[in-house]
């Protein structure tokens, strides 16, 4: 029986997909990761000292989270099992339970359970497992794409040990298609590598199955950009490294200048070249502070959840709100004067513009502070009807410096029209305007 089920899996092993072909014995065979599995990381240590515990492997889809999990299992000497949440129930998981205990009783052996799509199993059969996982039975390693906080029970969650899987950085997924290239038995020209590299998004599965259909396209001869574009279903935009910095440039300075549809138009060109869409929401972000600030605080509001949008949901769906993003910061007012007010701080500061804190702003929360003058003579702002109260906030060498000069665009003209007074003043004005005060109470 052995020897038929071993022809078996060698003959299924020989019709199964590239990705499937391709997946490493070991983690020394993995690609990408190496924050995990590089040498001296953590994942690699726990691994090669058999002291790996549950784990959940948590990451896009396409970053090797099930190639990791046989890997790890190809380098330990623990037997490997494996269920899926979209077939599984809590009679398999019983079943592979009991397997495991006999292993562990008849001849030593551990085991790892191996659970993909982990987050799509119901309470009962994540609930079925604690036992066999608090007691040693066997070794939980879950997969999933979805957040595990908000997916997986907390008790099991909380006896698994957290590792975040990334897209696979452009030079991983090279190495991918040339190692699905000697597979193959194919060779590519450099355009067409360079396509499939800049079109995968970070998804080594992906790449492989576009370059499975390419290679079968080119007869399993030399590869041209035409066979990947075939393969990858579109045309090919001309997107290469002068293109990536000109269009986010492009892109970023149509936001500024509140051109929303030219700012739609650049982002369809990067979502359609396969750009990062990590990388569009990033910009975003900075730009509402840079570019917008107080203008529209709601800006920076609307960047964070457009970023958070694509962590959670992901393309081809985030893009709605990424052009939600983009087309609000476009149409917002405009201000610099955030970006030049840290700007201009830090330079003074780096060209030696320091001083103390002035002996009121100190710490007073502890003993003998006091004793010190620390604290004493603070106004507590709120103690006074306006919610404000002047006094000197800034080192006695740099009183009446100014960084920060508000706009009168949106929201900021407002905000700077309503703020309490903030005339230049000098420290013997203020201790003058103390002196009088205190006059005037007596």
């Amino acid at each position: 029986d052995d020897l038929f089920a071993a022809a078996a899996e060698s003959a299924k092993l020989t019709r199964a997909p590239l990705a499937a072909r391709l997946r490493p014995r070991t983690i020394d065979d993995v690609v990408g990761q190496s924050h995990l599995v590089g040498s001296g990381r953590p994942l690699r240590r726990l691994v090669e000292s058999d002291r790996l515990t549950s784990a959940l492997l948590w990451g896009p889809p396409g970053t090797g989270k099930t190639t990791l999990a046989l890997a790890v299992a190809g380098t330990t000497s623990r037997a490997f099992e494996q269920l899926s949440a979209v077939t599984a129930g809590v009679k398999d998981v019983r079943e592979t339970i009991e397997r495991a205990q006999q292993r562990l009783g008849e001849r030593g052996q551990g085991t790892i359970l191996f659970l993909d799509e982990i987050h799509r199993f119901s309470k009962a059969p994540q609930d079925s497992r604690l036992p066999a996982v608090e007691d040693g039975t066997l070794t939980l390693s879950g997969a999933t794409t979805e957040n595990p906080f908000f997916e997986v029970n907390a008790p099991l969650r909380s006896r698994s040990t957290l590792f975040r899987l990334e897209p696979l950085e452009p030079a991983d997924v090279e190495t991918l298609v040339r190692r699905g290239l000697d597979a193959e038995g194919a060779t590519a020209v450099d355009e067409a590598v360079g396509l499939l590299v800049e079109r995968a998004g970070g998804d080594g599965r992906q790449v492989l199955t576009s370059l499975e259909v390419a290679c079968a396209l080119a007869n399993y001869g030399t590869v041209l950009a035409e066979h990947v574009e075939a393969a990858l279903g579109t045309s090919a935009l001309r997107y290469g490294r002068d293109d990536h910095y000109d269009v986010i440039s492009a892109f970023i300075k149509s936001m500024r200048g509140s051109d929303a549809d030219a700012a739609v138009y650049w982002l369809a060109r990067m979502l359609e070249a396969g750009e990062d869409a990590r990388l569009i929401a990033r910009r975003m972000v900075i730009l509402a502070s840079e570019d917008i600030g107080l203008a529209d605080s709601r800006s920076l509001e609307v960047a964070v959840a457009a970023a958070h949008a694509v962590e959670h949901v992901g393309l081809p769906e985030a893009q709605l709100n990424l052009a939600h993003a983009a087309i609000h910061l476009a149409l917002a007012p405009k201000s610099n004067r955030v970006a030049s007010a840290i700007s201009s701080a830090r330079a003074d500061v780096r060209a030696g513009a320091t001083g103390e804190v002035p002996a009121h702003l100190r710490d007073g929360h502890y003993q003998g502070a006091a004793s010190l003058g620390h604290a004493v003579g603070y106004e507590y702002p709120h103690d006074h009807a306006a919610g404000w109260v002047e006094q000197q906030y800034l080192p006695d060498q740099l009183v009446g410096r100014r960084w920060y000069e508000p706009s009168d665009h949106g929201a900021e003209g407002v905000m700077a029209a309503d703020a309490p007074s903030r005339r230049h003043r000098s420290a013997e004005e203020y201790e003058s305007s103390s002196d009088a005060d205190a006059g005037d109470a007596t």
